[in-house]
């Protein structure tokens, strides 16, 4: 696909972007190339291919599910200026 330099420009202008006047046929260049490269990945045959979520073949290494802190709540809690019924009283700031 071959883009005008006419096209870059309003391309430009939807984005907003700020483009020199010398360099649109430049871009228009290098932009016609992307899509014609796209283009062609999108021609290739993937019927046969199966989906995947990484090309690599791993797997997680997860570490057991195991408590290895122990519940400090009732030592916190009791030096705290408020507490009740397991949970920290603060101050109200928003009326």
């Amino acid at each position: 696909m071959s883009l005008t330099p006419d096209e870059v420009r309003k391309v430009a202008m939807l984005a907003r972007l700020k483009m020199e006047d010398a360099r649109v046929d430049e871009y228009a260049r290098e932009l016609s190339g992307i899509l014609d490269m796209v283009a062609a990945l999108d021609a290739a045959d993937t019927d046969d291919v199966v989906a995947m979520a990484h090309p690599l073949d791993l797997s997680a290494r997860l570490r057991a599910d195991v408590v290895t802190e122990t519940d400090d709540r009732e030592a916190f809690q009791r030096i705290a200026p408020q507490v009740e019924d397991g949970v920290y009283l603060v101050p109200k700031v928003i009326e």
